[in-house]
């Protein structure tokens, strides 16, 4: 059975809103939040003790990168143990502003979109080994990757109707009827594949960057999901595309959905709630969403019969896969709207307008669907509902707090013992998810191009050097 590994590139947006003084412009904001990183490690671009690695990305967007994962409940408290990292240093932040005599409040959203139309990605990777045929493989999965937003998507509302921000067409701000769409990032991404990640957002990004052996593996990095907040909606996201991934390099029997022109029909699947529009492939048929989720799943299922279970979570993940398709075919969200982001956040957008609030346009409801995606452990929407048990968890909360300190068992293990030793020898590294360096000992350096290698013996005996302690006595000193 082959072994994957995955991770998760989740950028936040920030930013300060003042109840006295002058705003803090996202810049200043981000800086400010980095300053216990910067004083820490002397930089804003670091990798942690646990293997993942934060940083400001461009657009001073902070960005954490979760630790290559071998499990996909690694990978989740991974994920939700960058939240908890973010809030602490959000937490410092506040309180630096607070001691300046400055009376506001820092906000950090795991969300896709800003109040200016601007997009911030959550990126997706999975392990692939070299000899899988790349371009194939890509063609036969972006259909997938093109309408699985009906279940996984984090939902957004649109308080000028769905034509107000178009990106593919550079049309002016329309007016209409204020709406609801599955996606957030369905209106930013412009093509099929590319080398882009910004300019030219497309679904896949086929850079060949495998952090790892490049004659065993490749990466395929995919970029035009939602930001997830449910741990279960990540655990089908995950879950689904890996299945399908699995069948495609099984050469398992899949039919041939290609997409016309699968910019505006991933507009056209986000802003339809019933899934049922048709779009056009490129053999000149139509087909909608549904049909071809059905498809998937139909053919996920048979394969799994066929093939067994490759992990504990593959029957939930068919069986939310499943109930997700009949939600939108009946237009009832009762049986996911703790599980699935849009229809959790629909749910309660939709009982805020019963009790008053006009519409998706309200600014009530503007201000709740931002909210949704605060990280604030006890402040942000999306975690209030969780501690409710209005939102399912499948990752026990002390999981994830032993995350932000722990890696997984993979290669991060052996990343994450070598930054301890020497951060706690006050040895500057150099460092990337491949290479280990001592910067004042250049001939003291390890090459780990085994993901799953949880041991080195290069990295041990540097270890051994720094006089390093148990990975369990020390923390982080910004955390």
């Amino acid at each position: 059975m082959k072994k994957r590994i995955f991770g998760i590139e989740t950028e936040f947006g920030i930013t300060y809103v003042p109840s006295s003084l002058g705003p803090i412009g996202p810049e200043e904001a981000a800086r400010i939040l980095f300053k216990p990183v910067v004083e820490s490690w002397r930089s804003t671009n670091v990798f942690l003790p646990n293997g993942s690695r934060l940083y400001l990305d461009v657009g001073s967007h902070p960005e954490y990168a979760t630790a290559e994962s071998a499990t996909l409940r690694d990978l989740i408290a991974q994920d939700k143990a960058g939240e908890l990292l973010f809030a602490d240093l959000l937490n410092q932040a506040q309180d630096s502003i607070e001691a300046e005599g400055k009376e506001g409040t820092f906000y950090l959203f795991k969300n896709n979109v800003d109040s200016a139309g601007n997009s911030f990605g959550s990126h997706e990777n999975y392990m692939l080994e070299r000899r899988v045929e790349f371009s194939k493989l890509v063609r036969s999965l972006i259909p997938f990757l093109m309408t699985r937003q009906i279940m996984v998507g984090a939902g957004k509302t649109h308080p000028h109707g769905p034509e107000a921000w178009r990106p593919l067409t550079g049309q002016d701000k329309k007016h209409g009827t204020p709406s609801f769409s599955f996606s957030q990032r369905a209106d930013y991404i412009w093509e099929d594949a590319s080398t882009a990640t910004t300019r030219s957002r497309p679904l896949i990004n086929t850079r060949d960057e495998p952090h790892a052996d490049p004659n065993q593996y490749r990466r395929m990095h995919v970029i035009n999901g939602d930001s997830n907040m449910s741990e279960t909606t990540t655990l089908l996201k995950i879950g689904a595309t890996d299945i399908i991934l699995r069948m495609l390099e099984d050469h398992f029997p899949l039919e041939n959905f290609e997409i016309k022109d699968t910019a505006n029909a991933l507009r056209t699947v986000s802003h339809d709630l019933t899934g049922t529009t048709r779009f056009e492939l490129a053999d000149g048929s139509y087909k909608n969403a549904l049909e071809l989720q059905r498809n998937y799943l139909r053919a996920a299922q048979k394969y799994i019969a066929d093939a067994g279970a490759h992990h504990a979570d593959v029957p939930y993940i068919l069986d939310l896969w499943n109930r997700a398709l009949i939600a939108v075919e009946t237009q009832d969200i009762s049986g996911i709207d703790t599980e699935i982001d849009w229809a959790i956040k629909k749910k309660l957008l939709d009982s805020y307008i019963a009790r008053g609030a006009k519409d998706y346009a309200d600014s009530r409801i503007q201000q709740l669907d931002l909210a949704y995606h605060s990280i604030d452990p006890d402040r942000g929407v999306f975690n209030v509902l969780q501690k409710a048990g209005r939102a399912r968890r499948v990752i026990d909360p002390g999981a994830v707090e032993k995350a932000t300190l722990q890696p997984p068992e993979t290669r991060a293990k052996i990343r994450g013992s070598f930054i301890q030793a020497a951060h706690r020898a006050g040895e500057p590294t150099t460092v990337d998810w491949v290479h280990l360096r001592l910067n004042n000992k250049p001939q003291l350096n390890a090459v780990c191009k085994d993901p799953f290698a949880t041991e080195d013996s290069t990295v041990k005996q540097l270890i051994d050097l720094l006089g390093a302690q148990k990975t369990q006595e020390w923390m982080p000193p910004f955390i």
